[in-house]
């Protein structure tokens, strides 16, 4: 009879060693941070004095008093670099629409204040317009619309939420919530940066209450009015359905008043003859 040895245990590891590595990890993860926000603040300086996002990657290395060799243990390149910069404005944006939505109570009127914010943020301004968004974003959406994408998921999270929210609470449809939160953020964004849409000889610029009328339709089927001089919907569909009937009840009425009128004309003209 043969015995078959056990394999070989192998003693688990120590306690503080466990500790020691992981207290080790996360320094080194936070000096790796820290490395980052650096590199991050010196490209934003460099952005902010030259008023353009042509600068070389050995002045954001100056700018940040850190090596060459750094920045690329962190980064592949300037378009890495400029990728992060447009992802990190891209968050805090979306986490100052969560804060402000926050603070309203009604699912539907939260999505209208995160509307509003998103597109009053993307209008351009020469004045505070970063080249982040002016000119690496519109080429980054040319050639990597893919990392646009990623870029948005923190604002597309948000916005999936509150239309999820407001179908929660009966107050809009929408069979693909992320589909439609999509739409909507993409209906702010670009319309805001799309000039006015001329309407006969002048402009019409279309404000953030437009943006919202159009998108509240969509998810409710009811479409707010914005402007105060024009008649709403409903009561211009009744006035044209007057207004049509009333030259056919006109026409049909006029050859009644002239047979009539004829045969009035006809025995007085009659009697004068034969008189």
């Amino acid at each position: 009879m043969s015995v078959v040895p056990a394999e070989p245990v192998e003693p688990p590891e120590p306690a503080w060693r466990q500790r020691a590595v992981e207290r080790s990890t996360r320094a080194a993860k936070v000096r790796a941070e820290q490395r980052v926000q650096r590199f991050l603040e010196a490209a934003q300086e460099l952005i902010a004095d030259k008023g353009t996002t042509d600068f070389t990657v050995q002045e954001v290395v100056e700018r940040s008093r850190q090596s060459l060799r750094s920045f690329y243990q962190h980064f592949d390149g300037k378009h890495e670099l400029l990728l992060a910069l447009f992802e990190d404005a891209l968050s805090k944006s979306a986490a100052e629409i969560r804060e402000k939505t926050a603070t309203v109570r009604e699912p539907l009127e939260q999505l209208k204040v995160a509307v509003d914010l998103l597109y009053r943020s993307s209008i351009p301004r020469e004045e505070h317009q970063s080249p982040l968004f002016a000119d690496f974003a519109i080429q980054l959406l040319v050639s990597h619309p893919d990392q646009v994408a990623t870029a948005h998921l923190p604002l597309l999270s948000l916005f999936t939420e509150l239309v999820e929210g407001a179908v929660e609470a009966g107050a809009a449809v929408a069979p693909r919530p992320r589909h439609t939160a999509s739409l909507i953020m993409q209906t702010a964004m670009f319309t805001a940066q799309a000039p006015a849409p001329p309407v006969g000889a002048h402009p019409s610029p279309v404000g953030a209450e437009d943006v919202w009328a159009f998108c509240l339709g969509g998810i409710t089927g009811t479409a707010l009015r914005t402007d105060k001089d024009a008649p709403a919907a409903t009561p211009a569909r009744a006035t044209a359905k007057s207004t049509a009937a009333r030259p056919a009840t006109a026409k049909k009425a006029a050859p009644k008043r002239t047979a009539a009128a004829k045969k009035t004309t006809a025995p007085k003209s009659g009697a004068r003859a034969k008189s």
